[in-house]
């Protein structure tokens, strides 16, 4: 009997050393953040936190580097893009953090504006310090959005503050007031209402939809930070954005913010100006996208004659050639004061950072005459100094100004956007599904694991009770 007793002890060990050896190779929670569920973190139990640490605790002792990007002295550093794909499978969280024309004033949104060319670079920031796993920045006229994925939420939305803070020179009970921050099935319906214009100024407005297929296109890039699950995402709210302008109208008609300024321009002509629009003296400031719209919209109001001043020739020489039936007469920018001294109307939408037409530069210039003269801005950070409204007779409009008009667009577009939040709830639905799969026990693992149970049965485990 003794003998039988210490070859039935033996027998268990080792089952057991089998079953504790499956858990260690990945498979139990010990390596897993919380679960994923419906965008709220579910709370683990006293044995699950213990075991979820003591693996960790393996993990840095073993290579040094404890889950989380901590290394053994405490300090973080940046994933590498292999490891943001492994750790897409351990509970990522998607969050979003921005402001836009809905929640904060102009003055706020130009201080934290990034040109394209530089998305990629603050996304790389944002990481640089661990927290944050996933980011990726969309940085539009309306819109400052961060998208990032973390598995611990509350040290990932206070690095993305301090990232806005050190960005804006704004302190943080500043920027909270003018922030939005939504996390899990939240913020990816935001996004997905984005892509599908109906968060636009404009609803319905296609310009949108192009921005986010660059945010998505940026992502995936050698050095984008998107990693598997904010790539996954940002794809899918392109899809999105597609299926609703092909499925709806709602992209019929004026849909976009060039579209907004002309039509607030037509309307407060005549208050403004004492001139039919029809007659107005019209110039434009930039050559780039929302040029092309503003012409766009202008010339199919019979607007003929537009001046175009430009840094360089080549932009103003496209918009010749796409636009033949348009007269448009084109200036550098040394020449920009005799045009707007020949102009009733000076539409801005230029890049710069600082302001091309303000109070002192229109005194400079002598246009403080009391000629009529409107002033329509449509750039983020804007173009145009808010006193030169101090000018006489001088009217400046800015984007915050096209409410009004988009009010009376928002409303004649009701019945689509119903058809239009039914398309995007399937898309959503189809990336959290996609999402909580992640989280799934791989099937490597569930048949190592039943194989390693059948074997401790064989080897007497499960007898010890009979025997």
């Amino acid at each position: 009997n003794a003998v039988l007793v210490s070859e039935l002890t033996n027998k268990m060990k080792f089952g057991t050393a089998l079953v504790a050896l499956a858990v260690v190779a990945g498979g139990s929670n010990a390596f897993q953040s919380p679960a994923y569920t419906s965008g709220r973190t579910t709370t683990l139990s006293r044995s699950q936190n213990i075991r979820r640490s003591n693996g960790a605790l393996m993990a840095a002792t073993m290579d040094g580097t404890a889950v989380n990007g901590q290394v053994a002295n405490g300090a973080r550093r940046k994933k590498t893009k292999q490891e943001r794909l492994e750790l897409a499978t351990k509970g990522l969280q998607v969050h979003v953090i921005g402001l836009s024309i809905h929640h904060a004033q102009v003055e706020v949104r130009e201080k934290l504006a990034i040109p394209e060319s530089e998305w990629n670079t603050q996304s790389n920031i944002i990481c640089s310090t661990g927290q944050v796993e996933e980011a990726a920045i969309l940085s539009t006229c309306n819109r400052f959005e961060i998208y990032f994925a973390a598995s611990d939420a509350h040290e990932a939305n206070a690095r993305v503050m301090e990232y806005l803070a050190e960005r804006s020179g704004l302190p943080v009970s500043v920027l909270r007031k003018n922030i939005f921050m939504l996390e899990g099935d939240d913020a990816v319906w935001h996004l997905m209402r984005v892509a599908g214009g109906l968060d636009s100024l404009v609803v319905g407005e296609g310009q949108i939809l192009s921005q986010v297929r660059q945010c998505h296109l940026h992502s995936i890039e050698e050095d984008g930070c998107g990693g598997k699950v904010l790539s996954r995402l940002l794809n899918n709210a392109v899809a999105a954005g597609k299926r609703v302008r092909s499925e709806t109208n709602i992209s019929k008609g004026s849909v976009s913010i060039s579209s907004a300024a002309v039509e607030l321009s037509e309307t407060m002509c005549m208050k403004d100006l004492n001139l039919p629009f029809s007659e107005a003296r019209l110039a434009v400031v930039g050559a780039g996208t929302m040029t092309r719209l503003l012409i766009t919209h202008l010339a199919s109001r019979g607007l003929e004659r537009i001046a175009i001043v430009n840094r360089s020739m080549a932009r103003p020489m496209e918009l010749q050639e796409q636009f033949p039936d348009v007269d448009i007469e084109i200036s550098l920018e040394d020449g920009l004061w005799d045009v707007v001294r020949k102009s009733d109307i000076v539409y801005t939408a230029t890049s710069s950072p600082d302001y091309v037409i303000d109070k002192k530069l229109l005194e400079k210039n002598s246009l403080d005459g009391g000629r009529p003269l409107m002033l329509v801005d449509i750039a983020v950070p804007r173009n145009i100094g808010p006193d030169s409204a101090e000018v006489p007779a001088v009217t400046p409009y800015n984007v915050d100004d096209l409410k009004a008009v988009v009010a009376k667009n928002t409303a004649m577009r009701q019945r689509e956007m119903i058809e239009a939040e039914n398309l995007l709830r399937e898309e959503t639905n189809s990336f959290i599904g996609w999402r909580e799969s992640l989280s799934a026990i791989p099937l490597s693992f569930s048949a190592g694991f039943c194989s390693v149970v059948l074997f401790s049965r064989r080897v007497g485990v499960g007898r010890s009770k009979r025997h």
